[in-house]
């Protein structure tokens, strides 16, 4: 398995994060835009099951994707509202291009060596993603 690219992104809440710094845990990453219909059905079900994950062993983040928003503000905005996993923003398209995204949302699983286990993209089924997280991850 290859190792995930890696990367220091800002939070909503101005603090830098690095991937490094969730070493030792599982990462399930979620790249999105607010004003996406996909992102808007798929959000909600992460924070479901952001809810009931294990936080000691899993880490849940959403990285919106500001090169893809029409409002820089637009996903602040919306991660303010709706989200209570940990929202960084990315720096334009860097990481999200870094990680070859063909759309929003897209899933990635990183384990807990940070090795990419999985990518899905926009289409994904969430049950296609929860199983993954329990056969690759859990």
């Amino acid at each position: 398995m290859k190792k995930a690219p890696t990367f220091e992104l800002q939070s909503i809440d101005g603090r830098f994060h690095h991937l490094e710094d969730f070493r030792g845990k599982h990462v399930i990453l979620t790249f999105w835009a607010s004003w996406c219909p996909d992102s808007a059905r798929d959000l909600p079900k992460k924070e479901q099951l952001y809810d009931s994950m294990d936080h000691d062993n899993v880490e849940m983040i959403t990285i919106n994707v500001v090169g893809r928003e029409r409002d820089e503000q637009a996903g602040i905005t919306y991660a303010n509202k709706y989200l209570s996993q940990l929202t960084l923003l990315d720096d334009g398209r860097k990481t999200y291009d870094v990680y070859q995204c063909q759309g929003v949302p897209t899933t990635v699983l990183i384990n807990k060596q940070g090795e990419l286990v999985e990518q899905f993209g926009d289409k994904a089924n969430m049950m296609d993603i929860v199983q993954a997280i329990g056969n690759k991850l859990l």
